[in-house]
């Protein structure tokens, strides 16, 4: 890519590694540099929290306010109802209003932290405003007939579904046309321009794009993020434990921080572009160090990203119990140590077997009941999943198994 842009904002974009794809990066940069544009990003209330997966598109509406321009929060009350099928191989589990309004709830939270909802500042909004009073016949004749359906067969979150002959519902069928109509709602209210979203959302944005360009003749665009894996392959927000939730009441600020501290070193410059605020070049340095001088890059992560969610005392409060809780409390070189060849795991080890070969348990059913009462963790993140298989490629560097504070373990590939 070597469009150069002339807006702040699409520069940070490009530079910092956000960028997938966009609709029309010339037009979009013209109407950025033209003055204050509205952008949006959709978020349906499928959980309690938000996690560590959505960061990446917070952040970019983080980076929308400073560069100038106003963040929408679409909070999916009405798109909830129904699910997004997006690359999903089964039916999501439709919710009641009571537990989306309390899901709704908890996201809000975590917004405030990243933006500013002042007066002329950000919006939440809901899309249960404009959808929940729909009228069936009149949506189909005016907003309906401008879909092809043989167009809607051939978007990749569609294809992939129906290639693998997994049942598509009607109700989900029609999820990316309400999408489609958010985008319409919202320029036509707020004159929002932009919808931003992970790459799987591609689709679903361009079908608004043209929706409102047949309807109100409007120009608007569309942009993407890519959607991030480590550079191990797993799926970003996933620890293996579990979610990486980001409110305090659902995951501590402390095991939040070890979360980032136990980044890759391949990924330490990427994620210190993506999630924290630190000049481009300090990323570079700090992601090109080597050996154990590299954890110093992991620790100011684990700090940047910390602070910006919990703050800066919970940031250094995390610090300083891990340096406790390693330097001072034997948890370095005497752990004792676990090493699995390659052979030995296969495809996988269930980490109930490994938690008892580890020492941690004497007996399979004393190792689930540790893990179903919490008192199981992994790189210091709750294990929640007693039914996780480790392979060779997850002990691609050592992982850390607690039991209760006290008792932990180094589990290592062997040679």
């Amino acid at each position: 890519m070597t469009y150069h842009p002339k807006s702040d904002f699409i520069a940070i974009m490009m530079e910092r590694g956000f960028l997938a794809d966009c609709t029309d990066y010339q037009g979009l940069d013209e109407a950025l540099v033209s003055g204050t544009q509205t952008a949006y990003i959709g978020y349906d209330a499928t959980a309690q929290s938000l996690h560590v997966g959505h960061l990446l598109n917070i952040m970019m509406l983080r980076w929308l306010q400073k560069t100038g321009h106003r963040p929408i929060t679409l909070m999916g009350g009405g798109t909830t109802k129904v699910g997004d099928p997006s690359f999903r191989s089964d039916e999501r589990p439709l919710l009641g209003p009571e537990q989306i309004d309390a899901n709704i709830a908890g996201m809000q939270k975590v917004f405030a932290k990243y933006l500013d909802y002042g007066e002329t500042g950000a919006m939440m909004l809901n899309n249960a405003e404009w959808l929940d009073d729909l009228n069936y016949l009149e949506f189909l004749r005016d907003i309906g007939r401008h879909f092809s359906v043989n167009r809607m067969l051939s978007f990749e979150s569609v294809k992939s579904r129906l290639d693998r002959e997994q049942s598509l519902s009607f109700l989900e069928f029609n999820y990316m046309i309400l999408q489609a109509y958010d985008f319409l709602e919202l320029n036509r209210r707020y004159g929002c321009v932009l919808q931003m979203g992970g790459s799987d959302q591609w689709g679903n944005i361009v079908n608004g794009i043209d929706l409102t360009r047949r309807v109100l003749d409007h120009e608007i665009f569309g942009l993407t993020s890519p959607l991030l894996t480590t550079s191990d392959g797993r799926k970003m927000g996933k620890s293996q434990g579990g979610a990486i939730w980001l409110n305090d009441e659902m995951l501590s600020a402390y095991e939040f921080w070890q979360f980032w501290r136990n980044t890759t070193d391949a990924d330490v410059g990427r994620f210190l572009k993506l999630y924290t605020e630190l000049p481009v070049a300090e990323c570079d340095r700090l992601g090109a160090l080597q050996g154990s001088e590299i954890n110093e890059g992991k620790i100011i992560l684990a700090n940047e990203v910390t602070t910006l969610l919990h703050g800066a005392e919970a940031a250094k409060a995390a610090e300083a119990t891990a340096r406790e809780v390693f330097e001072k409390g034997g948890v370095g070189d005497d752990l004792p140590t676990l090493s699995l060849s390659a052979a030995e795991l296969g495809d996988g080890m269930s980490i109930v077997q490994i938690i008892v070969k580890s020492g941690l348990a004497k007996s399979g059913k004393e190792a689930k009941r540790l893990i179903s009462e919490n008192g199981a963790k992994l790189d210091d993140a709750p294990l929640t999943d007693a039914g996780l298989m480790i392979d060779a490629a997850a002990l691609a560097s050592p992982i850390k198994l607690s039991a209760g504070k006290k008792r932990h373990a180094l589990v290592q590939l062997d040679g």
